[in-house]
Parts: structure tokens; sequence; C-alpha cells
């Protein structure tokens, strides 16, 4: 099809020609939809998006007259700039600048690290309280992240043993903290 046709379904299309609209999307669907996967890489999305291009082209046909474009180059832009209208909604929206300022530190001031040194050393000295394997059960446990069953498993104790151990051994670290 000529550049002179698709004018003309272009301008028949702003007269509300639903012949001419539907001419118009068989002869050049193909091409945009191009424009939209290539631009939006999701084959989905570049569908939806073709769609919501030739709802765009129905409404604007008027203002093609307007345009110095060629009526493909018109068409193109439509799709390419609407793809790319699609990729920036999709962005989270930056964040002003003004309220980063505003961001509290999260880490601890000097007086909160100095509490959490000598809590960290009052633990130790707990921990050394109890039976060496028992200690290292709640180390594994607790500073580890290993299930009971692993810790079991390893002290080749049964399961419900090593819950009573962590359990026990946790209320003599409490004892040994609130002294």
């Amino acid at each position: 099809m000529e550049p002179q046709d698709i004018t003309k379904l272009i301008v028949r299309t702003s007269m509300k020609d639903r012949a001419a609209f539907d001419l118009l999307y068989r002869q050049t669907s193909a091409k945009l939809f191009g424009v939209c996967l290539r631009v939006l890489s999701d084959r989905g999305e570049a569908e939806d998006a073709l769609q919501e291009v030739y709802v765009k082209i129905w409404t604007k046909a008027d203002r093609f007259a307007v345009s110095d474009l060629s009526p493909i180059s018109w068409l193109v832009a439509i799709a390419r700039n609407h793809s790319i209208d699609r990729i920036r909604s999709r962005r989270q929206p930056a964040a002003d600048i003004e309220a980063v300022l505003e961001v509290a530190d999260p880490s601890p001031g000097p007086e909160a690290a100095a509490v959490s040194g000598n809590e960290a050393g009052q633990i130790h000295r707990c921990l050394e309280e109890l039976e060496d394997d028992k200690a290292a059960a709640v180390r594994g446990a607790y500073l580890k992240g290993e299930s009971y069953a692993e810790l079991a498993e390893r002290y080749k104790v049964p399961l419900n043993t090593m819950r009573t151990w962590l359990r026990r051994s946790l209320m003599k670290l409490r004892e040994c903290l609130e002294r």
C-alpha cells in the first residue's frame, strides 16, 4: 500500500469511517506490532499496547493532517511513544531529594553500640557457664541458624532431647543475664 493510500485511510478514520479504520488496521498492524514488541520485549504486553495504540489512532486521526510526517512515520511514532510510556509507568517514581535528607541513620549511636557491646560480653560469659556441647548447640541454633534436627544428628541425641537441651540452656542464660 502506498503512503497516499494510508493517508486517505487516516483521513477517513478521522471522520469515524469504520471500514477505513479496519483497512488501516489490516495494512499497518504488523508493522506497528513489531515496533511495540521491539520496545517492550514482551509479546503479551506488545499485544495490549497495540490495541491501545489503535484506540489512540481512532481518537486522534484528525490531528494527522496538521503534522508534517509521512503517514507510516506518524503511526510508528504513536506506537513507539505509547510503548515507551508503558515502560515509564512501570518504574517507581524517584524519591524526592529533600525526603532523603530527613532519613535517619539506621546504625546504632555510640551509646547503643556501647550497651550492645556490653550485652554481647555478658552473653558470651553466660554461654561459658554452660556445658561445652550445650553452649555449642545454642550457638548453632541461634547464631548460625542450624535446625534442631541437624544439631540432634551432630550430637547423636534424639530430637526431643535436643529441644530440651536448648530450652534449658536458654533458661540458664536468662537467669545468668538477670543477675
